[in-house]
Order: structure tokens, then C-alpha cells, then sequence
């Protein structure tokens, strides 16, 4: 089987993925609320007023590194013979270490606005992306090859 960012990172798949990451992204900071809600909410904001598509750029940028840190789960998934989607969930936690160590090298790179932003919201990420495990768990489901 072969490995996410060869399933999912090149022609129609890869804008469906990212087609699909965003809407993940919108509903997962809709559904935020009380005041961590509003600090992403308003951060999400900043980045969104960047200029228009940023936020679209920045996921299509990030998807490759998004794939290559998963997909060690996903060939764990596979060995075990587990459905790819479960083994996510399972594994929340990894899966948000995973996405956010991408994150994390990115903005150490970023310039004023956006770094700032980040870091404010940084302490929070980890519990938001375990969070949006149930999504990107259907993401994966929906374009990646069966594991189990």
C-alpha cells in the first residue's frame, strides 16, 4: 500500500483533500465557543484577512508535510489491519503532536501578524486538533486507501 502523499498529494485527489481540509477547518472553528472559542475565532479572523485565499494557500502548502507526519499512523493502521480512520482516533494525541510539529516549523519561519497569532493560540492547539480527530479522521477515510 502505498503512503498517504502518493494516495493524496498530486491531481484531482490532492484538491479534493484540500477542498475537504478546508471544510473541516471552517466547521471545526464554527463550533468553538466561550472565550478559547473567540481567541480562535479572532485569530482565525486574522489569518482569513491576510489576503484573500491565504488560508487555502496555507493548506495546500502544509499538505505534504501533513501527509508525511501521518502517515506513519496510517502504515500502523494498515500493519495491525485496523480501519485507517479508528486507528486515528485512537490515537488522538499522536495525531495532533504529528500535525502541529509541522505547524510549529512553519511558524518559527512566519514574519509579525501571523506569528504572532500563532503563538497566542499555541498553547490551546493541542486539545482543538485532538478535537478535530472525529473530522480528519473522516477525511482520511473518505480519500485514503482502505487499511482494514
Amino acid at each position: 500500500m502505498s503512503s498517504l502523499k502518493e494516495q493524496l498529494g498530486t491531481g484531482e485527489k490532492r484538491q479534493q483533500v484540500i477542498e475537504d481540509a478546508m471544510k473541516v477547518l471552517d466547521a471545526e472553528v464554527a463550533d468553538k465557543g466561550g472565550l478559547t472559542g473567540m481567541a480562535i475565532k479572532g485569530g482565525y479572523k486574522v489569518v482569513q484577512g491576510v489576503r484573500p485565499g491565504f488560508v487555502k494557500d496555507v493548506v495546500t502548502g502544509l499538505l505534504d508535510d501533513f501527509l508525511e507526519s501521518m502517515d506513519p499512523l496510517y502504515q500502523e493502521a494498515k500493519q495491525k489491519n485496523r480501519p485507517a480512520g479508528a486507528y486515528l482516533l485512537e490515537n488522538k494525541s499522536r495525531v495532533a503532536d504529528a500535525l502541529l510539529g509541522v505547524t510549529d516549523r512553519k511558524a518559527q519561519r512566519a514574519d509579525g501578524m501571523l506569528k504572532k497569532a500563532y503563538e497566542k493560540l499555541r498553547p490551546l492547539a493541542k486539545g482543538q486538533v485532538e478535537a478535530a480527530a472525529p473530522r480528519l479522521a473522516q477525511l482520511l477515510e473518505k480519500h485514503a486507501e482502505k487499511t482494514a
